[in-house]
């Protein structure tokens, strides 16, 4: 995606009009060879669920002999299961970027812990709050204590927690990435806080409005993308990408599509080539029918 395209202020431009419809019209007639998509509020219904109509047309996209694949922060063992459903036989990724694993082979293509170091001073500081913390270790997710967003988490994303106690005696290595849940503007008070003393070093990015998740400085969705592009030999232009949130954004920046789902923030939707009518998964069936299945 190469320009953020910002609403009409004026809805009778026709001059702007025509220039966003000539982009349009250009997109059309790429030939996209990769499609990444988000899981939580993209691919997924309302209620977590992967929909016939979206099964249907993943099927199609793939039958088309065009890569299809998930871009989770999401742990891989959750989203295995959801690549299982569509029947995705090639890498994934999760945790934000830092891991991309084969969804059937298991075998590790990026691994991108968040150094240690990094992550007890990150803890320490949280702790100072009393916010809820997350943090992964082999596919495991770890938390302080048993409490109403820890089960909240769990229960999203299909997974058992373990109850380890304090994370900055347990942890004794990298662990993949470290969250902190808390209201939404507790979350950006603390990223607002966090972000000059951690730039450059690792990465910070909200996943959801009430997750500040930190990771290894070059696990984003983006890099892993382009990670995939060489490695299926496809250039940017040829992928499209689709979804609704920041930790979304520099994805769809990478893609040559830049798809936003319906029922995105406003925010997001300004970073967008083409923002869908639809919402969740109905929007990314919009767009695959749309780009892809044409």
């Amino acid at each position: 995606m190469q320009h953020e395209k910002l609403p009409a202020e004026n809805p009778d431009n026709t001059l702007k009009a025509c220039q966003e419809n000539r982009h349009l019209d250009t997109l059309d007639k790429r030939e996209y060879k990769l499609v990444a998509v988000d899981l939580d509020d993209t691919l997924l219904s309302r209620d977590l669920q992967v929909t016939g109509r979206v099964r249907k047309a993943v099927a199609a996209v793939r039958a088309a002999g065009v890569y299809f694949t998930v871009s989770t922060g999401r742990m891989y063992k959750s989203a295995v299961r959801i690549a299982g459903e569509l029947g995705i036989g090639i890498p994934l990724i999760t945790y934000q970027g830092a891991l991309v694993k084969n969804s059937l082979s298991g075998e590790v293509l990026v691994d991108r812990p968040l150094p240690l170091a990094y992550a007890r001073e990150i803890i320490a500081r949280v702790h100072q709050y009393g916010y809820h913390l997350n943090a992964y270790l082999d596919d495991r997710l770890l938390m302080e204590r048993d409490d109403e967003a820890g089960r909240r988490y769990a229960a999203i994303a299909g997974v058992e927690a373990e109850v380890v106690g304090d994370l900055l005696e347990y942890l004794d290595r990298d662990p993949t990435k470290v969250i902190a849940i808390a209201k939404e503007p507790l979350i950006d008070r603390l990223k607002n806080e966090l972000d000059p003393l951690y730039e450059g070093k690792i990465t910070v990015s909200k996943s959801k409005p009430y997750f500040l998740e930190f990771a290894h400085i070059e696990a984003t969705k983006g890099q892993a993308l382009a990670f995939l592009a060489s490695f299926f030999d496809i250039k940017r232009e040829e992928i499209m990408a689709v979804g609704d949130s920041y930790n979304d954004l520099d994805m769809l920046e990478y893609a040559g599509l830049g798809v936003v789902v319906g029922n995105a923030r406003e925010e997001i939707k300004k970073f967008a080539d083409y923002v869908t009518t639809a919402s969740y998964g109905d929007g990314v069936v919009e767009a695959l029918e749309k780009f892809i299945l044409v």
